[in-house]
């Protein structure tokens, strides 16, 4: 595909080529604050904080962590919903030359422990609320320092005083016992000064954020992205939606931050734009449709599940949604009913992305306004090379046929962290091997047709089949398991543990289903479990996921 047959079909706002600024990643911020000093950069349950007052809170929070030692280079993990702090914190790390690693809030202890230890992080910003999690964790791994942050220090009245009442319903708990090591977010920003910072960084090279994914091993790694991969991503990214306005976009902030899609085309994307973020701590169908009708959000990115839990809300009709113009899904394919559905209710444009956490993440889209394909990906983006081969030869396949996706382009992560030989392996002469089987037409529009790498993608979470294993593996009744992703109308995929048991065990699924809670993040957690006498195997002894997928299928479709 030399010839890039996909720029025919490009609309004549968007040029296949741009120059991207060589700056740092937080200039983002810095840019807007400086034009739009009095606008409103973030809505919160109610509080809205204007661009001149996240500025001053930024700068006092580099001016904190510089003062209990943070320097360029250091990891601060940053395990937070999305809320005013975890913008705060992002940009507030960069400043001081540091580099980011986004951590779930709903990761186990043992999940916290591992990221925490590979990336070698020394500083960690979190809830109060999830202190005693953290508590188990830290003096397992580097952190000298933790810093909690509270939802109802960015809450207005009455709810900043409401809200531990709600926690102490629900049997949580905010008490933090500060020390030299623990922290007060809101004490550390009141007692540092809000002089400017921003430590010089190369941004081709310095990494900005070290974003973690799973593999086909099923252990964790971390993704190296630039200053330049996110700016070039969120430019990109600014070009193909060429209708928004600067200054005058709302961002609905459905996505988590903490996910690199979230980051890119909600956070950044909104900063590059001195656009307003609607922050949803968590998303819910209901209080979406309300912060909809109120605030008039003009940009909702999202995964397809969130598109399909509104549209099958029995109060939908109640709600005013022609506020928004344009929804770009990503993170698991879109049904083209939802796409339809979606843009009838709204009057917006409801269009298809594809990426990976190594591309920062954005490689592909169908176009907002101009031409479009239902089930199709869509064309690469601008600076964005794309071509289907054979993965073992490299060589280049041609329309209709099915081979690996590969692509290259300035958002092309700089590698996988301390795993040189995985690098070596998925980035080969600039080109990004994704591990994702697809075809394109002769247009140009790409099509995944089945992951290679068994990813399930549930709700827009990535679920590695692997990982979910091992820790079946650990049960005692169990002798043998393979996880797979299922095929469900709301989540897209959910996950299903087929398992053989030992002889003579019996099996409580109530009490496996503890056990695994207990190890995973709840997304990851089996939503059923099913014994077999066997699972389908090579001659090797490998156990054939897609057959025990094939079968479930079929048990379906015959129901």
């Amino acid at each position: 595909m030399q010839d890039r047959i996909w720029l025919t079909h490009y609309p004549k706002q968007v040029q296949p080529t741009y120059e991207y600024p060589k700056q740092h990643l937080a200039q983002f911020l810095l840019d807007s604050a400086r034009k739009y000093p009095e606008k409103e950069a973030l809505f919160f349950l109610g509080k809205t904080v204007k661009y001149k007052e996240l500025l001053d809170a930024t700068y006092r929070l580099a001016n904190g962590l510089q003062s209990l030692g943070v320097k360029k280079g250091d990891r601060v993990a940053i395990m937070l919903p999305n809320c005013p702090q975890a913008v705060i914190a992002y940009y507030g790390a960069l400043l001081t030359g540091a580099i980011v690693v986004q951590t779930n809030p709903l990761y186990t202890e043992r999940e916290m422990e591992h990221q925490l230890n590979d990336s070698g992080s020394t500083f960690l910003i979190t809830l109060d609320i999830l202190g005693r999690r953290a508590g188990n964790v830290l003096g397992k791994t580097g952190i000298k320092h933790t810093i909690f942050t509270s939802i109802k220090d960015y809450l207005p009245f009455p709810k900043n005083l409401l809200y531990p009442l709600t926690l102490k319903k629900d049997g949580l708990t905010m008490k933090v016992d500060y020390s030299d090591t623990k922290h007060s977010f809101k004490e550390l920003l009141s007692q540092s000064t809000s002089s400017p910072v921003l430590v010089e960084v190369d941004p081709e090279h310095d990494l900005a954020l070290l974003q973690y994914t799973g593999g086909t091993t099923g252990v964790s790694k971390g993704v190296m992205l630039t200053h330049h991969n996110l700016i070039a991503n969120t430019h990109q990214t600014k070009a193909w939606s060429y209708q928004t306005k600067e200054g005058e976009e709302r961002y609905l902030a459905a996505l988590p931050f903490f996910h690199v899609f979230g980051m890119t085309v909600l956070m950044n994307l909104a900063m590059l734009q001195a656009g307003m973020i609607v922050l949803l701590p968590k998303f819910d169908a209901e209080a979406t449709l309300k912060v909809i009708q109120k605030k008039k959000p003009t940009v909702f990115p999202g995964a397809p599940t969130m598109y399909i839990a509104l549209l099958h809300h029995p109060s939908l009709r109640q709600y005013d949604l022609s506020s928004i113009n344009i929804c770009i899904s990503g993170a698991a394919p879109l049904p083209g009913e939802v796409q339809e559905q979606f843009e009838a209710i709204t009057g917006g444009k409801l269009t298809e992305g594809y990426g990976l956490t190594e591309t920062s993440p954005v490689t592909h889209a169908n176009n907002i306004w101009d031409k479009r394909k239902l089930g199709s990906i869509g064309i690469p983006f601008p600076d964005t090379e794309a071509k289907v081969v054979q993965s073992d030869t490299g060589e280049e396949l041609d329309v209709g046929e099915i081979g690996e996706l590969i692509v290259k382009g300035p958002q092309v992560m700089k590698g996988y962290w301390n795993a040189e030989e995985e690098t070596s392996r998925t980035l080969k002469d600039g080109w990004l091997y994704t591990g994702d089987m697809a075809q394109y037409d002769e247009d140009g529009f790409f099509y995944i047709m089945d992951r290679k790498k068994d990813i399930i993608i549930a709700g827009g979470f990535n679920i590695y089949p692997r990982e979910v294993e091992e820790v079946l593996f650990e049960h005692p009744a169990v002798m043998d398991a393979v996880v797979a992703g299922i095929p469900d109308e709301y989540r897209g995929e959910t996950v299903k543990a087929f398992i053989v048991l030992k002889d003579g065990a019996q099996m409580d699924e109530e009490e496996l289903d503890r056990f695994c809670r207990e190890r995973l993040a709840a997304f990851k957690v089996p939503r059923s479990y099913e014994v077999r006498e066997s699972l389908p195997k090579t001659l090797i002894g490998k156990t054939l996921r897609r057959k025990v997928v094939e079968e479930e299928q079929n048990k379906q479709q015959n129901a």
